[in-house]
């Protein structure tokens, strides 16, 4: 597969993703949400409430990760593609990767 290709394909697969990641500003950050649910947790008063809380924040870290991963991948591609003067690919990546940061949050 040629460079070409794999920019083009990078780069559609981020646009999937940041499609995709639009359901994200409907809700609280993943963060706050992983936050919210941890005290929740820290303040139950049993241990079912506890395990049930910490589980879902523990889900909402693992999405904030993965969102952080991708937006540093992003991130990666727009310094790429800007220090090879692909002015167009990189604002793509940059505009993918604060699609992913803001969904992190």
């Amino acid at each position: 597969m040629s460079n070409t290709n794999k920019t083009s394909l990078g780069y559609y697969a981020g646009m999937v993703l940041m499609l995709c990641s639009f359901t994200a500003f409907a809700t609280d950050s993943h963060i706050g949400q992983a936050i919210k649910h941890a005290e929740s947790a820290a303040n139950a008063a049993d241990a079912k409430s506890i395990a049930e809380h910490a589980e879902l924040a523990k889900a909402h870290v693992k999405t904030a990760n993965e969102h952080l991963d991708a937006g540093a991948k992003s991130l990666d591609e727009a310094i790429e593609h800007g220090k090879l003067g692909h002015t167009d690919l990189a604002k793509k990546a940059a505009e993918a990767a604060v699609v992913h940061l803001k969904a992190a949050q």
